[in-house]
């Protein structure tokens, strides 16, 4: 099995991921969705950790230059990015998702020299937001070169690949939305044509439910 689907399996096994499509999910930006995802889960099982971790070392690895810093993006990628930084036995600094009110009035937390190559720890990439917004604070704060974020799992929205070429920043992730469906279909938790419709999802999010509901 490719190692997209592998991951895809994974995260759907341990109930990390679900899909329907009718009912669909609802995010907190009120976002009607086919798909939910919490990789926090992960970490609760260890085979599942311990084989998600090392394939993001080895798409770290993988990278046309090697980091001198691993970052992860507060909260979800922090233990993620500790992780990879430890088997890698490279300094981490996490961001976070804004300013301190306090101290030293700081997003990025760490011990951080400038001019550093920084590979960026996602735990899923939805809009692209959060990832970018953390690839401009090391970049602006702390003066670092960051053009690569490595996450778990991509929804593949085309907003947050249009953002990313915005901005510079290449996306590796493990899965993605495709191979989850594939895996999905394969695995009887829905059906072909529910997979179609979920695949649209990643086009148009904001008007994916309405579309559909017009169409049924």
């Amino acid at each position: 099995m490719p190692h997209g689907k592998r991951i895809a399996e994974l995260l759907l096994n341990i109930g990390a991921v679900k899909v329907s499509v009718d009912p669909p999910f609802t995010w907190t930006s009120g976002i009607k969705a086919p798909i939910y995802c919490d990789n926090r889960m992960v970490y609760s099982h260890p085979d599942a950790r311990d084989f998600v971790v090392q394939a993001l070392l080895s798409r770290v690895r993988a990278l046309h230059v090697e980091p001198d810093v691993i970052a992860g993006t507060a909260s979800a990628g922090i233990g993620w990015g500790a992780l990879v930084a430890s088997f890698l036995r490279l300094p981490f600094v996490y961001v976070r998702k804004s300013t301190k009110e306090h101290g030293a009035k700081k997003r990025i937390e760490g011990d951080l020299s400038s001019g550093k190559h920084i590979v960026l720890i996602e735990d899923l990439i939805s809009t692209g937001g959060s990832s970018v917004s953390a690839v401009e604070a090391l970049r602006e704060e702390g003066e670092a070169t960051v053009s690569d974020v490595v996450a778990i799992f991509d929804y593949g929205l085309l907003k947050s690949a249009e953002k990313a070429q915005q901005f510079g920043v290449k996306y590796h992730p493990l899965s993605g939305l495709p191979q989850l469906l594939d895996v999905a279909t394969e695995l009887g938790s829905i059906t072909e044509e529910e997979a179609e419709i979920a695949a649209q999802f990643a086009k148009d999010p904001e008007n994916w439910f309405s579309k559909i509901s017009l169409v049924s």
